[in-house]
């Protein structure tokens, strides 16, 4: 792993050997920032860092590199998403220039949800890098200082540098391979999709550690309580790559429409719990999408709060 990088709380806390969490929050679909600052401070004073979605679902929303300003001046440590859908390598260096220029200390590259998904299905596609490229533009124009074209950067950017991985999609046998190559190419730090199948995320986790993966990154392991067994099914039937079992759904379905939120936290938190005992597991990415003011309560009830103080 790299050396420390000063701005990242993240990063030194995950470097002290700490349990790092983290939530998100996604921008709005329009220009008022209190929505986005609302949410930060929900969540501040529970989590080490919080995400910023970047045009989530392709539907067009204000952008993360500005969500993540507004969050930073409020004392926030943001962790800036970024998509290969929506720029060229040009772009992207820019816009990573702009976060540098505003101290963002943290970012998650990411390819983006295809556009049919969003409110421009006409919209193009650009991929002219991809997320491992992504990576790998950020980590030299921090540690070489230097432009993908080779010009010298003045003041190159001071980034914590992270990537998604997804222990669930088809075909299983690629999952650990994929991981090693986004490490191979300069990730930091790992945020999983949502984790409901506790065995197969283990046996995953178990394969990555063989391979002295998680000795080289930091995994945190996404955590998304449920509303409702409506959403789970819906999870389960119509996400791509997500696995809900069975089981999940009839623990919900066995309590009381008006109780199945709770119910829900209660396995959110059960399953941090479990997770907080294995090896290879660095941390927790709670996902409480719209539903922030969750957040505190999963975080207390997990045993992850107080966070520590770097």
């Amino acid at each position: 792993m790299s050396a420390l990088n000063t701005h990242s709380r993240l990063e030194k806390i995950l470097k002290a050997g700490h349990l790092g969490v983290t939530s998100e929050c996604g921008p709005p679909r329009g220009s008022d920032a209190e929505e986005v600052k609302k949410k930060g401070l929900l969540i501040k004073d529970y989590v080490d860092a919080v995400n910023v979605t970047d045009n989530q679902t392709a539907m067009t929303r204000m952008s993360s590199l500005a969500a993540c300003i507004h969050l930073k001046l409020l004392g926030i440590e943001p962790v800036l998403q970024m998509v290969t859908r929506d720029r060229n390598r040009i772009a992207l260096q820019s816009d990573i220039l702009g976060a540098a220029s505003f101290d963002i200390p943290n970012m998650l590259c990411l390819s983006g949800d295809h556009q049919s998904f969003g409110d421009c299905k006409a919209g193009q596609n650009v991929h002219d890098l991809d997320s491992m490229q992504l990576v790998q533009t950020v980590r030299y124009m921090r540690d070489e200082g230097k432009f993908l074209g080779g010009d010298a950067i003045k003041r190159p950017p001071q980034i914590f540098v992270g990537a998604a991985a997804n222990p669930f999609a088809d075909p299983f046998e690629i999952r650990v391979p994929r991981l090693a190559k986004k490490i191979a190419c300069g990730a930091e730090f790992i945020q999983t999709q949502c984790i409901y199948n506790i065995d197969k995320f283990k046996e995953w986790i178990r394969r990555a550690a063989d391979r002295g993966l998680t000795e080289k990154t930091f995994i945190m392991a996404g955590m998304t309580p449920m509303k409702s067994v409506g959403m789970a099914k819906y999870m389960k039937n119509k996400v791509p790559g997500m696995d809900v079992p069975d089981e999940i759904i009839a623990r919900l379905a066995g309590v009381p429409k008006d109780k199945q939120a709770e119910e829900g936290v209660n396995i959110c938190v059960e399953h941090i719990q479990e997770l907080k005992e294995v090896k290879g597991v660095s941390g927790f990415h709670i996902m409480a999408i719209e539903w922030e003011e969750k957040v505190p309560e999963i975080v207390q009830r997990a045993g992850l709060y107080p966070r520590p103080q770097i």
